[in-house]
């Protein structure tokens, strides 16, 4: 046998990047994670520094980076250097060069995407390294950050949502003793104002990375300009370092109106004031009008005004429950004494400009490929209004949807009748008459053929939503079997979870499955 053709038929080896062990990378980064949590809790600053010098110079907290840059959605969009990490070999080099020494961070590639108002935001795009950088010491600085947070602040952080935020406020205003002021309070350019001198100061990562990354500038029309303020909307870490600049109102609010014992009726009287925060969109509560705009509202300027911030005139106010408030695209109202939460006219509307602007898009589409690009859409708007009352909002919707497809049909046939425009385009089901539906060309097994069907945003099932506890930490392993619970609700539902949850709850310790740490909140 020649030995250069059995040499030649043997497999190359795969790279390095594909040999890498995930789950033991992941178990070490979250060790030092835990470790994070807990000195943060006693207070040691000095172990803290440590442990996450300790993190971004591993092995394993360089790999996930990198891992993190090269699989999510911008893996394909290049920084001002044009160079992306797409080979296996790439990505295990791109490791190794994640180091602090002599590391300078390149500028920023800003574009301009367009806002809901008709203004236009600036997004910086830093290169892959820079990125993978951020990554590193997010992983770092994200298990301090969420052991000081504010217990009601739910954007951009891990586990909680929008639907989080929308249950505290109901759990709030619901009450029929508690506040009917509110205060709907907005930052101006939240991103691009905020103070490099006080984050340097207050921030607890690594200064000089941090220095270098808010002095790096951009490049727009290719021309260089420097950054004197602000962290850039598009990088990795900066909706935590804009989290951590706003954390602190919350206790701040509450030192300030702490409640109050009658000396007469031995009572504890309370001024209501409570604040929900999503990243820069909060509302605060309160007992009455003056309360927020004399004493309120000027010490939450006050508290922006050292970060460098300011609320913005035209979208802070302050409403009477009554006449109802939008937040984080639902509209909060109370009628006849009952808190109704419903999708707000303004977030609707944008839904269905997006709907007819693809359907304008497609008049030279197929049927199907119509239904595979709306069906996403609807399901996506759908599925974020589900914890609300929207039954009566899906509805209408479907009925503008079947408008809007009703033209778009009758614009591709204007010679043809209804019924045949009808008998085309839309077909009878055992559960609805008027289904927009597409014959695949595909069969099934008993030589049936098989439909594509557009979604209905009323096939939604309205259900209740389960607001995560304020102290839960996704980082302390105190509340992994809580963490655990909550993915298998999501996963699975309710009802399975009540008829199978005993098999999860064998395995987990029951004090931490129910409630969590003794002194989590409710």
């Amino acid at each position: 046998m020649n030995t250069e053709q059995s040499t030649c038929a043997l497999p190359s080896p795969s790279p390095p990047w594909d040999q890498l062990n995930w789950t033991q990378h992941e178990r070490q980064v979250s060790r030092l994670q835990a470790r994070i949590v807990k000195a943060t809790r006693e207070g040691r600053w000095g172990k803290v520094k440590a442990l996450q010098r300790l993190l971004t110079h591993s092995f394993s907290g360089k790999a996930l980076a990198v891992k993190r840059v090269t699989e999510n959605k911008g893996k394909r969009t290049p920084g001002v250097d044009g160079a992306i990490w797409h080979t296996p070999g790439a990505k295990y080099e791109a490791i190794g060069s994640l180091r602090r020494c002599g590391y300078q961070p390149q500028p920023l590639r800003r574009v301009l995407i367009p806002k809901s108002n008709g203004k236009m935001r600036p997004l910086g795009i830093p290169t892959m390294r820079d990125r993978a950088m951020q990554a590193l010491h997010l992983l770092a600085l994200e298990p301090v950050a969420e052991t000081c947070a504010d217990p009601d602040s739910y954007g951009f952080r891990p586990a909680r949502s929008t639907a989080d935020a929308i249950a505290q406020s109901f759990i709030v205003l619901s009450n029929h003793a508690g506040p009917r002021w509110v205060l709907e309070g907005d930052i101006q350019g939240c991103f691009d104002h905020i103070s490099h001198e006080w984050m340097l100061e207050n921030i607890p990562t690594d200064t000089e990375v941090l220095r270098r990354w808010l002095g790096a500038g951009y490049v727009e029309n290719r021309v260089l300009y420097p950054t004197t303020e602000g962290t850039p909307q598009g990088g990795i870490i900066s909706p935590t370092l804009a989290n951590v600049t706003l954390d602190g109102l919350q206790r701040l609010l509450e030192e300030r109106f702490p409640p109050q014992r009658d000396p007469v009726q031995k009572k504890l009287l309370s001024q209501k004031v409570h604040l929900i925060r999503y990243a820069d969109d909060f509302i605060i509560t309160g007992g009455s009008r003056e309360l927020l705009e004399v004493e309120v509202r000027p010490l939450v300027e006050r508290f922006l005004h050292e970060r460098g911030l300011r609320l913005s005139p035209e979208k802070t106010r302050i409403v009477h429950l009554t006449e109802g408030f939008d937040f984080l695209g639902q509209h909060l109202r109370q009628f006849g004494g009952k808190l109704m939460v419903v999708p707000s006219k303004k977030n609707t509307k944008a839904f269905l400009d997006k709907i007819r602007a693809l359907v304008r898009s497609s008049r030279s589409d197929s049927q199907e490929a119509l239904i595979w690009k709306l069906n996403p859409v609807i399901r996506g708007w759908a599925n974020y209004h589900r914890y609300i009352m929207a039954c009566r909002s899906f509805q209408k919707v479907d009925s503008e949807i079947w408008r809007i497809l009703w033209r778009w049909a009758r614009r591709r046939h204007p010679t043809k009748s209804r019924t045949w425009i009808a008998a085309r385009y839309w077909r009878s089901t055992q559960r609805r008459r008027w289904m927009f539906a597409a014959d695949t060309g595909e069969r099934t097994e008993a030589g049936k053929p098989v439909w594509a069907f557009l979604a209905l945003a009323s096939d939604v099932r309205i259900q209740r939503h389960r607001k995560i506890q304020k102290q839960a930490n996704p980082f302390d392993p105190h509340w992994r079997g809580y963490f655990e619970e909550r993915a298998l609700l999501k996963r699975y539902g309710p009802e399975l979870l009540e008829r199978f949850g005993f098999l999860f709850r064998k395995s987990a310790p029951q004090s931490v499955v129910k409630t969590g740490p003794a002194s989590a909140g409710p």
